[in-house]
């Protein structure tokens, strides 16, 4: 018996075929790209209607913060949310085994160019440390090689490179990454000159080391490629947006409240010593790029050096306090020591050659 307004219909009826699923896919993408880009230009109109609302202006210091909030929330998720979907399509070409597959065997230098690359456009961050040390030292990935990978990885990751484009232009988000590759290139390249191998914990140093497994290439249609990058916008970004929302709000605060000569005589360019305890700073935090981002862009407009702001962000996702601990699994205390202070090193050149050069 059938319930009344209930409708059955044969499951080849409301099943779409994959050419009817990549034609939907390539009639609404135009459609939403339109749409993306029209209220990308509309949000500074957008947050400053909704502020009429209230009873607070922007000649007032809450009223100020009101606005940033209301212009940033909606600018970072927009590019987060663009961003994630390309990133997501392109990593359909990669996966663990294949990167596993490119890097093992190489030598060192142009292993260390190779990894640092595949780094930017591969999906893993420093949570990925345990096994991503234990496969590629499996595959035959020498350690120095792995290192490369393992600290672009998460520094200079796709999505602080479209953020940084967003709101600091393209000059800032090329040095970012030339710099930022540079970094990890060269640890990489010092870590395998020191031949740090008997730092390893035990049980990873005993892991059989050969050549890596042949990788079958599995076709992907491009309607796939379409729906992972859907995938990954609601995976990331359904993780991230309350730490987007949190460092925004605290941007909000700095933006509106912290006065800019308090600012700059604690992160400007005259402070010889802003650029180290911004480091030191950032090392105990724990944040993605979209999170600390908003961060970055209010301390900048308060008069903080370019350099300063980035060495903090950069030890936020680079060094931080859990990823460390992550890393005792499966290094020695030796090994780490070494890992912080080269890549410390590296963040500190970086933030005095771009409050130099900016």
């Amino acid at each position: 018996m059938v319930e009344p307004y209930e409708i059955i219909m044969p499951k080849e009826i409301i099943t779409l075929s994959s050419s009817q699923r990549l034609t939907a896919w390539l009639i609404s993408l135009p459609i939403l790209l339109v749409a993306w880009f029209y209220l990308y230009s509309q949000l500074d109109n957008i947050a400053n209607f909704i502020l009429s609302l209230t009873p607070y202006d922007r000649s007032s210091h809450l009223g100020e913060s009101i606005h940033f909030f209301l212009y940033d929330t909606p600018k970072i998720l927009l590019l987060l949310a663009g961003i994630v979907f390309l990133m997501g399509i392109i990593q359909t070409f990669f996966s663990p085994e294949k990167t596993r597959a490119i890097l093992s065997g190489r030598r060192l230098g142009v292993g260390n160019t190779m990894a640092a690359l595949l780094g930017i456009v591969t999906p893993f961050c420093s949570c990925s440390a345990v096994p991503l040390f234990v496969g590629f030292l499996s595959a035959g990935v020498p350690l120095g090689i792995t290192f490369s990978f393992l600290i672009s990885a998460p520094m200079i990751n796709e999505i602080a490179l479209g953020l940084l484009f967003g709101l600091f232009g393209w000059k800032v988000a090329v040095l970012y990454l030339v710099l930022g590759l540079s970094i990890a290139i060269g640890a990489g390249l010092i870590i395998g000159k020191l031949g740090m191998e008997k730092y390893l914990q035990d049980w990873v140093r005993d892991i059989h080391t050969g050549a890596a497994a042949p990788v079958e290439d599995k076709a992907v249609t491009w309607e796939q490629r379409f729906q992972a990058g859907w995938s990954h916008v609601k995976e990331i970004v359904g993780k991230v947006w309350v730490y987007v929302l949190i460092g925004i709000a605290v941007g909000a605060l700095i933006h509106g409240f912290v006065p800019e000569d308090f600012m700059a005589s604690i992160m400007g360019k005259e402070a010889w010593w802003s650029v180290p305890a911004a480091v030191l700073m950032g090392i105990p935090m724990y944040s993605s790029a979209a999170g600390i981002l908003p961060v970055v862009e209010a301390l900048m407009g308060k008069g903080a050096a370019l350099g300063t702001t980035l060495a903090f962000m950069m030890s936020v996702i680079a060094l931080s306090l859990p990823e460390i601990l992550i890393l005792r699994k499966v290094l020695k205390t030796q090994l780490i020591l070494t890992f912080v202070g080269i890549v410390a090193m590296g963040i500190l050149m970086v933030g005095y050659l771009f409050n130099i050069l900016l």
